[in-house]
């Protein structure tokens, strides 16, 4: 079963933190604990902070990465707006056009329009096909937008499958 683009990149992004807990932050420690005294020791305090730290970052990641392997690309609808979906919307109220892409929390990036699921234009937009009206209240107030083109997550496999990206 093929995996979602996110959860590739957080494999890799755990992989690093790993290594850095497991490899160079002892190294630090060692260190730290060369210097002598630990209790006045700032060095010793901040690679065990960080180390805290990594810690719970690598359990929370391990967590996130595991939920997000339960999700069935198979279950994502191919005709209507989904998870992966990429979005164009002609908004009615003030004219123009802008593209969005429907991502879990850990890729939303405003600059790039990927929007979560659970905003609220991302909730409007799920089960959406080409040439529906959708609602959405914002802090701009109510907006309205057609749905003028849409391409899945299984569009966009498939074509990164197609260029050799997967």
């Amino acid at each position: 079963m093929a995996e979602l683009p996110v959860v590739k990149r957080l494999k890799k992004e755990l992989e690093v933190l790993k290594r850095e807990l497991t490899v160079d932050l002892p190294k630090e420690l060692e260190r730290a604990r060369a210097h002598g005294d630990l209790s006045e020791n700032a060095e010793w305090a901040m690679a065990k902070q960080r180390q805290e730290f990594l810690r719970a970052r690598v359990s929370n990641m391990e967590a996130r990465i595991a939920e997000l392997t339960t999700i069935n690309l198979e279950s994502i609808p191919r005709d209507t707006v989904g998870l992966g979906s990429r979005v164009q919307l002609e908004d009615l109220d003030e004219g123009g056009t802008v593209e969005y892409e429907i991502v879990v929390p850990e890729e939303v990036d405003g600059g790039q329009n990927k929007i979560s699921l659970s905003s609220p234009l991302g909730r409007a937009l799920i089960g959406k096909a080409e040439q529906d009206d959708i609602e959405v209240v914002t802090p701009k107030g109510k907006r309205s937008y057609l749905v003028k083109k849409l391409v899945t997550i299984h569009a966009l496999l498939a074509q990164e499958s197609a260029n050799g990206q997967a």
